[in-house]
């Protein structure tokens, strides 16, 4: 098997499905709307979900690490920005993606803020997880957001109840 075929596959698949999400949300949409106290806003929450496979995962394949420097988070102001951000970021992550040596999947990656290390692992442990599964969590987060806001889901894995 190969294995960075494979996770292209997979990235494509999970990059299709999330824009279907992304794309559900309501043009005019109230993007301070929150479901719960400690929930983010649904425009920090849909700004995450675009970076996750965009940024998150240029900076894992294409650094050694990061460091968090406490800086507020982006949020997207609409939208047509959290599209425009989301397809440009993820064809840059897929452009490194297929071209990254294999060798360099074997590499530590590291995240830190100031003298805490938050992530210290493998560059494959870290795409899978910290691009992959992270971004596959969030977004079941904004499809229940979406849910509880009355819009139609689109579907993931198969039809959503809403395409049946």
């Amino acid at each position: 098997m190969d294995f960075q075929k494979e996770l292209v596959a997979e990235f494509d698949r999970e990059v299709a499905t999330t824009r279907k999400m992304l794309n559900a949300i309501p043009e005019g949409a109230d993007l301070s709307w929150k479901a719960n106290p400690k929930s983010m806003t649904l425009g920090r929450l849909a700004s995450h979900v675009a970076e996750i496979p965009g940024e998150w995962g240029r900076e894992t394949l294409s650094k050694d690490g990061i460091e968090y420097d406490g800086a507020p988070a982006w949020t997207a102001g609409s939208k047509a920005e959290l599209l425009e951000r989301f397809d440009k970021e993820t064809a840059e992550t897929r452009a490194l993606l297929v071209g990254l040596e294999l060798a360099k999947w074997d590499g530590q990656w590291t995240m830190k803020a100031g003298d805490q290390t938050w992530i210290n692992s493998p560059r494959h442990e870290v795409f899978r997880t910290w691009v992959m599964n992270h971004l596959i969590h969030h977004r079941s987060q904004l499809g229940r957001d979406l849910r509880t806001l009355g819009v139609p889901i689109p579907g993931c894995y198969g039809p959503s109840v809403d395409e049946m």
